[in-house]
């Protein structure tokens, strides 16, 4: 359904919707579901398309920042609009909010009136769940029909020609770098439609095109206006293929979602059977595959040669979380195969896993240059690479991989603390190093959380209180302090503050941590209760 017959349904309208930015088409605006939260870090929980009701509680006392945060990861994620009731709690959307949506593309709808939101959902996600219903099965027959044309040896541009006929909407499968495989689009299909010369569903190009056509060689179609909808086509972890379905005004873009992606595994078996992967990228794939399932050692051991992975050379293994991890996972592979770095990756649901060779001689020198390098990585990327600890083999690939997950929860630990989040940036490409999160690492894995609060307790409850009575930030200054090596210059211009500030915020912390800890025991106590503090 599209936003405007949403907010033309009685159970919406009464709210008295008002879409901003002025000017916001909402009979354009597609959404798969409704969905309604109050939580500002839900934007990793949805899918995209959702029209997401919010009641404006927890954005009335959120920080600027955190309700630009908020915006910035919502438009990311593809959500279709935010919908925010005002009146009580807050009266008006803030205008440096509604400044962010329009600038992220986020249309954001007004609800001046109370509506309740478990009757617009109800109301609203049955009919959607209606349509959705006849959708899968028109995308299941079409999903048949492929299965008859590959049982029958069908080339690649006959198989694609029954997924434009059903969705009516011109479609290209590409490799992953760009290379047309096939293409096919809809009986009827006009070149006033395109804009250019086209293919018929079978595969046919014109008589006078002179060569094989625009089709096969990435020339392709465009269609004038219409949504372009991409799907991956991965194989046994692979990624083989991106299907692009270019769908007309017209047409049914929802129904052409659907049937993309119900065709997966159908044009996954067509491109094995045309274009089969190498052993190398099979080998890879079937070690990623064992390193994420913790396989024993001697299973890793035995699959890493074929890989390019001698037994015993050093490695790490890195965890990527990004927005678009296929695009990520291209520019990562380049660059090492431009540098001889031996690697495997996996897509694993929305986690990127990459294994890297390193060489015998200063695999930690290394490592160190590794990360620098993955910083200036080409493409603006929104991604957290987190690189786990040199593994001596690929016996300890699911070790490195497991550090290198956990340097990513403390990373989402810190963030929680709004102070913390000024050190850490919420977007762009951020390279994590595991071995910085040690200390954190082994708190979670060897002390229970009683444990850990007990020791942070007996080593900072004056400082904790103090905080929690006062506002103030002594805590995080304990930690740049301590972090920096008790370096008082380095750490005031971390912290923004003048060097004199500084100085009376240590002197604060020295009197109630029971005097300055340089020189004795406490130190190593008092940092390691520092980096503790905060975690579950």
């Amino acid at each position: 359904m599209f936003l405007g017959e949403i907010l033309a349904h009685p159970a919406l309208a009464a709210a008295d919707p008002v879409v901003h930015p002025l000017g916001v088409v909402a009979d354009a605006q597609p959404v798969r579901w409704v969905h309604s939260s109050e939580v500002l870090d839900i934007a990793p929980l949805l899918r995209g398309g959702e029209l997401l009701l919010c009641g404006g509680i927890t954005l009335a006392t959120a920080a600027p920042a955190k309700r630009e945060e908020y915006v910035r990861e919502l438009a990311q994620r593809g959500v279709a609009a935010l919908a925010i009731e005002t009146g009580g709690a807050l009266p008006e959307i803030p205008a440096d909010m509604l400044a962010k949506a329009e600038e992220y593309g986020l249309p954001v709808v007004e609800l001046r009136k109370v509506v309740p939101f478990v009757g617009v959902m109800q109301a609203i996600n049955s009919m959607l769940v209606s349509e959705s219903v006849g959708h899968l099965q028109q995308a299941d027959a079409a999903t048949r029909a492929m299965a008859a044309e590959l049982a029958h040896g069908a080339s690649l541009d006959k198989i694609l020609g029954v997924l434009a006929g059903i969705t009516g909407s011109a479609v290209k499968l590409s490799s992953p770098w760009g290379v047309t495989m096939g293409s096919a689009v809809p009986e009827g299909w006009s070149s006033a439609q395109e804009g250019t010369e086209v293919e018929s569903a079978a595969g046919e190009r014109p008589a006078d095109d002179g060569g094989p056509g625009r089709g096969r060689h990435g020339g392709f179609y465009g269609v004038a206006g219409g949504t372009v909808i991409s799907v991956d086509i991965p194989v046994r972890g692979v990624l083989m293929g991106r299907v692009e379905v270019r769908v007309p005004d017209a047409a049914d873009t929802a129904l052409a979602q659907v049937a993309g992606e119900r065709a997966v595994d159908i044009l996954g078996l067509a491109l094995l059977q045309h274009t089969p992967p190498g052993l190398h990228a099979l080998a890879g794939a079937e070690l990623m595959r064992a390193v994420l399932n913790s396989a024993p050692e001697w299973r890793l051991e035995q699959l890493a040669p074929g890989a390019g992975f001698p037994t015993d050379s050093p490695a790490v293994v890195a965890a990527i979380h990004a927005a678009s991890p296929q695009e990520l996972r291209g520019a990562v592979e380049n660059f090492l195969s431009s540098h001889r770095i031996p690697c495997a990756a996996y897509l694993d649901d929305a986690e990127l896993v990459v294994m890297i060779g390193l060489p015998c001689t200063d695999p930690a020198g290394e490592r160190r240059k590794l990360l620098q390098s993955l910083q200036g990585l080409e493409g603006d990327h929104d991604a957290v690479i987190a690189v786990g600890p040199l593994a001596d083999g690929a016996a300890e690939a699911a070790w490195s991989l497991a550090e290198a997950r956990r340097a990513l929860e403390v990373r989402q630990i810190r963030r929680r603390n709004a102070s913390a989040r000024r050190r850490h940036p919420s977007h762009g490409l951020v390279v994590v190093d595991a071995e910085d999160s040690a200390v954190e690492s082994l708190s979670l894995t060897c002390l229970d959380a009683s444990a850990r609060e007990a020791f942070v307790n007996r080593q900072l409850r004056a400082v904790l209180e103090h905080d929690a009575q006062r506002q103030s930030q002594l805590l995080e200054t304990l930690q740049v302090w301590l972090d920096s090596g008790c370096n008082t210059a380095q750490s005031a211009r971390e912290l923004h503050l003048e060097r004199q500030s500084m100085h009376h915020r240590l002197q604060r912390i020295f009197e109630l941590c029971g005097g300055d800890p340089r020189g004795t025991g406490r130190l190593a106590a008092l940092h390691l209760a520092a980096r503790m503090a905060g975690l579950p």
